[in-house]
């Protein structure tokens, strides 16, 4: 969750790392801090808040040197505080660490340090694994500086329970960044005359394009001309020189206020980039040679689990209707922090899918490796190629949405509706979808970008009907069948970036005890196409009118008899309806945003939240 960056080379290293930090906002803003190493000692600089504290406190105050860390901190253990805030010193203040991850025993080994004199400055887990491996550092006395470091953080990781991504600089070995990684991602950035580490390629971007993208139990060792990979375990790792997949320019917000809205309106070309080179009109199917699977080891899968977190989780749940109605395939969603704890009955032919935007999700790698423990094939759907779950997984699906630095999900969240679209057609014409409904699924697939480009033209309207609901206390989103889901991602929405409280429900278990809630003071957000089960969502619109609740539907154009019975319309373009929650998914966001905005949110930092969660 937090944003590691550390720095090796010829440059000044503050600026650089200042600049790192401010790409890696979006993985944690509670504090901010930096160590630079120069002449002898190393000059820290850390405080509360956002970025643009330190940026503060570094104007005119920035340290020399040439070598140092820095973090951003998404708080675990310890409140938001200078004290708090990374980087942390030993007990001799000749090493600085920088940590993601959560140290599980942390308060034992904290006791063992201070029943041998050691101080602490803060709350944190992470400060003990600073004086840990300082511990480690001073019992190797008399060795050569860079291999008694590595050594010590060898002989220290092993008494650590948990998990972590660090990076650290140590005095008596100047020039050096060392790091290592279990669970948390780290990656290092090859440049010339200069290296860098990082839990994110987004914070070196700007600055090389290759990139080495460290694996569990890896030690690396940086210098401005070299580095070295060892494991943790002992011996050489084994690792591959990446090019990193996007520009600079992709990173960046350009003309938009916000990076929610730029990616929102990049959902056009991210749904075309997603089915790219992946359909077959002269076999009316979808091509996914990544699932790494033969026709025969496709057809014999009997069940499907499909399991991911957050929004992953809503796209899951499209999925499951998606592929048993086009492939008849038997399929479950299941939370993927509750997938590795259960002892759920699997048969030999079921086929497992992680998903994941990040490809790092803790919990969504927990599961995927819980299932291959128990023998079963795992395929991986996310949007980073170098990602954990990407090398891990034993196949899978690149969405190739680009990067999407704003907390929210929003093109991530269609190109996983896509991707499984796809995979539902791949299914769907190995058993009995004819090459006639082949067809007409490809065409509506080809036909989404062009639609969703008419919904982001409606903005401005979207807009005007997100202001008269900004002060609202609360929201209630309702859909049936594809759209439950959809209901779900809006009102995680809502939630996410405008704190409205807000609440997602298929629209039948409205009086079945949520119609209580309903008042003039509550907004309700129908989402109604035209589909089989129109005339029901009608029916609870108008239960919800009698009780004198504002209703806002999203449907299908020409649909206007709703504008009768509704306070505000939104109108998205007709298409079948495994493919609606792509297209009514996008009025919501745009709705979310606009309220978020309208009420002084903060729309790609919100509160207490991290782009990719990295932690239990």
């Amino acid at each position: 969750m937090c944003g590691i960056i550390g720095y090796v080379g010829r440059e000044q290293a503050a600026p650089l790392l200042l600049e790192g930090l401010r790409r890696l906002e979006y993985r944690g803003y509670d504090s901010a801090g930096v160590a630079v190493a120069h002449n002898g000692s190393i000059n820290l600089r850390k405080c509360a808040g956002r970025i643009q504290n330190l940026s503060d406190l570094l104007d005119g105050n920035a340290p020399n040197g040439t070598f140092g860390v820095s973090h951003t901190r998404w708080a675990t253990h310890g409140e938001p505080t200078d004290e708090n805030a990374h980087p942390h010193f030993d007990q001799s203040g000749r090493l600085a660490l920088v940590h993601n991850g959560v140290i599980e025993n942390y308060q034992v080994l904290r006791e063992e340090l201070e029943a041998k004199g050691h101080v602490f400055q803060s709350q944190t887990d992470s400060e003990v694994l600073a004086h840990l491996i300082g511990e480690s550092y001073d019992e190797f006395g008399g060795e050569h500086g860079r291999e008694r470091l590595l050594k010590a953080v060898r002989q220290a990781l092993q008494k650590v329970v948990g998990t972590y991504g660090i990076a650290l600089i140590h005095l008596d070995v100047p020039e050096t960044v060392v790091g290592a990684r279990l669970g948390s991602p780290l990656i290092v950035g090859l440049g010339a005359k200069e290296n860098f580490l990082a839990s994110d390629v987004a914070a070196v971007v700007s600055h090389t394009s290759d990139a080495i993208y460290l694996n569990d139990y890896d030690l690396v060792m940086l210098t401005a001309d070299e580095f070295e990979i060892d494991s943790l375990e002992g011996g050489k790792a084994s690792y591959e020189v990446s090019r990193v997949d996007f520009t600079e320019e992709q990173a960046e917000k350009g003309d938009y206020p916000h990076f929610m809205l730029k990616e929102i309106f990049e959902q056009p070309e991210a749904i075309k980039n997603a089915m790219r080179g992946r359909l077959s009109p002269e076999d009316a199917t979808a091509k996914l040679g990544g699932l790494n699977m033969n026709p025969q080891e496709l057809r014999s899968v009997d069940r499907i689990v499909l399991t991911g977190c957050g929004t992953a989780s809503h796209a899951a749940m499209v999925g499951e209707y998606l592929i048993e109605s086009l492939a008849r395939v038997p399929t479950e969603v299941e939370i993927a922090s509750e997938f590795r704890y259960r002892n759920m009955p699997t048969g030999k032919n079921t086929l497992i899918f992680a998903i994941s935007q990040s490809g790092e999700t803790i919990d969504t790698l927990a599961a995927m490796r819980e299932g291959q423990r128990k023998g079963h094939k795992v395929l991986g759907i996310c949007n980073n190629v170098a990602s954990t779950i990407a090398r891990e997984s034993d196949g899978g699906v690149y969405m190739h949405a680009g990067p999407e630095i704003g907390v929210a999900a929003t093109k991530s969240f269609t190109s996983q509706l896509v991707v499984l679209n796809l995979l539902a057609l791949l299914l769907g014409r190995m058993q009995h979808v004819s090459v006639t409904r082949g067809m007409e699924v490809i065409e509506a697939l080809r036909a989404l970008p062009d639609k969703v480009r008419k919904i982001l033209e409606q903005n401005e309207e979207i807009k005007q009907i997100a202001l008269k609901y900004a002060d609202a206390g609360g929201m209630l989103f309702m859909g049936r069948q594809f759209n439950y889901p959809a209901a779900l991602e809006g009102a995680l929405k809502m939630k996410e970036i405008s704190y409205i409280y807000a609440s997602g429900h298929a629209s039948a278990e409205l009086k079945h005890g949520v119609i209580a809630l309903v008042n003039e003071n509550l907004p309700s957000v129908f989402i109604a196409p035209d589909d089989f089960v129109f005339e029901k969502n009608v029916s609870n619109i108008e239960e919800v009118k009698a009780r004198k609740g504002p209703v806002i539907a999203v449907t299908t154009e020409g649909r206007t008899e709703l504008e009768r019975i509704c306070d505000h319309v939104i109108y998205v373009p007709q298409c079948p309806d495994y493919l609606s929650p792509v297209l009514t998914s996008i009025p919501l966001q745009l709705f979310a945003y606009h309220i978020a905005v309208a009420r002084g949110c903060d729309v790609d930092k919100p509160r207490n939240l991290a782009k990719s969660v990295t932690v239990e």
